[in-house]
């Protein structure tokens, strides 16, 4: 290996050494503060919607995972240029390993909740780094012409040191980053949590269309399986006895709840869709579940709204996430609730635990806040939230839409009897009155309606079908319980949901 490979791979080494020490440190005081995840997180900030949108498109669920692998690829390479000016200068390497690491730590301070604390990981980093790359400098072999990589010349261990001292930086990553990843996991895992009845539960679930249309989505989503799309790259960690929810703003009195406050009002259990604004023309952004909370109105009546000049709802996470709900759509009769439950079970903790803003009839930029701790009754003119800031709507009701599950798009079937299925959703628009199938461009076909769960709950459709060898095309369009017919006018899911007719091709063979 040359001498400049060799250097480049010091800085690597180093800062993989420094951001796994970070990491832990971070894991014990505040996961969001670990290095990569604070330049991952100020980069979702700073990124302009069209670009998010474009990965949330092309890479769905792990556009996450690929911001921070495209921030540590980038960190890494900046590492290696330091490491190779260590060949001029040591302090030219560290110097530029601080900058990095001072970066990191801007970041974490930027954050709407942080303190000194969330800057100590990005200082963990920076001298377990520093003190890796002193370590592998020195250990590096002399190679002046009157000596050989084995000799030991006084500023440096030879061969032998450089692959031990190597060895074990490279270890003592594996047992931080591992040791880091295991106490955020155990950090951030939802308390047990024993839910009361509702005191109004919700009807009987109705069976679905499951198990008689092979390739339907299930009729509920099971928790495990739920959506999640939001801006954090790591959970909060919240515990029960320091949690509280409090009203504030333009209210006759400011009010707060702890847990069991909430657990002990009488609670409503509904099956309500949840759909993300980002969910495009038959995208997966969209679930179903049973839901148990306290119906929001419960809440603003004990703060007193009566004579608010508030035209929103600014809610806040337990990290300073902010979310605008218009008040009147909020309180406007719909069984807007903090839940506290989901499918029978604690909230989990991806999903907002311990409490979640669940108004049905919004997307969820707008309507479904995790982890809350605050809402703030003001004005639009007086306070933009996150998303109002970069220019999403403000008022977004969920748009009339329907997906084909099953036949899959470009996939091959055989011919013969089988069925074109999938659901439909139209929440607080009286429901999904029919849905209809038009196959090669022909007439519309009125499909076969599963069960309803009441207007804020999808519903599940199928089609028989003839299949007849050759390709195909298959589109879908719902009509809602107003007879109000889905626009097949497209739309991109900037700035206030997606719309148009999915319109999918399959070849029959």
């Amino acid at each position: 290996m040359t001498r400049r490979l060799l250097h480049a791979w010091f800085g690597v080494l180093a800062t993989i050494v420094g951001v796994a020490a970070g990491h832990l440190v971070a894991s014990l005081t505040e996961p969001a503060a670990s290095p990569v995840l604070a330049v991952g997180s100020t980069v979702i900030d700073l990124t302009p919607t069209p670009l998010k949108e474009w990965a949330i498109a092309h890479f769905g669920t792990n556009d996450k995972t690929v911001l921070v692998g495209s921030v540590l690829v980038g960190v890494l390479l900046l590492a290696a240029v330091a490491g190779l000016l260590t060949l001029r200068r040591f302090a030219y390497g560290a110097g530029l390993l601080v900058v990095l690491v001072a970066v990191a730590g801007a970041a974490a301070l930027s954050r709407p909740t942080a303190g000194f604390a969330d800057l100590v990981p990005s200082i963990a980093a920076a001298v377990t780094g520093v003190a890796a790359l002193a370590w592998l400098v020195r250990a590096a072999p002399d190679r002046t012409p009157d000596r050989t990589p084995a000799e030991d010349p006084g500023t440096g261990t030879g061969r032998r040191g450089l692959l031990v001292a190597s060895g074990a930086l490279a270890a003592a990553a594996v047992v931080m980053g591992g040791a880091g990843r295991w106490i955020t996991s155990y950090r951030t895992r939802p308390e047990n949590v024993d839910l009361p009845a509702a005191a109004d539960p919700a009807p009987v679930f109705p069976a679905g269309l499951d198990d008689k249309v092979p390739g339907i989505t299930a009729f509920r989503t099971r928790n495990g399986d739920f959506y999640r799309v939001d801006t954090r790259l790591t959970l909060p960690i919240v515990s029960l006895g320091g949690w509280s929810l409090t009203i504030d703003g333009d209210v006759d009195r400011e009010v707060s709840f702890s847990f069991d406050d909430l657990l002990a009002m009488d609670l409503i259990e509904r099956d309500i869709t949840l759909t993300c604004v980002s969910n495009d023309i038959g995208g997966r952004y969209v679930g179903a579940a049973r839901w148990l909370g306290v119906p929001l109105k419960d809440l603003l009546d004990r703060a007193g709204i009566g004579n608010t000049k508030a035209d929103q709802i600014l809610s806040t996470d337990v990290d300073g996430m902010t979310i605008s709900t218009p008040l009147d759509l909020a309180t406007d009769g719909r069984d807007a609730m903090i839940a506290v439950g989901m499918n029978g079970e604690a909230l989990p903790q991806e999903h907002g635990f311990p409490a979640r803003m669940v108004v049905p009839g919004l997307y969820g930029f707008v309507s479904a806040t995790k982890w809350i701790t605050r809402m703030t009754l003001t004005t639009y003119a007086e306070k933009d939230a996150y998303w109002t800031q970069r220019d999403w709507a403000t008022d977004a009701p969920i748009k009339l839409s329907s997906r084909i599950d099953t036949p899959k798009p470009l996939s091959t079937i055989d011919a013969g009897r089988t069925v074109i299925g999938g659901v439909a959703w139209a929440q607080h628009e009286g429901g999904v009155a029919k849905v209809e199938v038009r196959i090669d461009g022909g007439g519309w076909e009125e499909a076969r309606l599963g069960p309803s769960a009441g207007q804020d709950y999808w519903r599940q459709w199928y089609l028989p079908w003839s299949a007849e060898k050759g390709q195909h095309t298959l589109a879908v369009r719902a009509v809602d319980g107003r007879k109000e017919e889905q626009t097949a006018a497209r739309a991109t899911p900037f700035p206030d949901g997606s719309s148009g007719i999915q319109s999918i091709v399959v070849t029959v063979s």
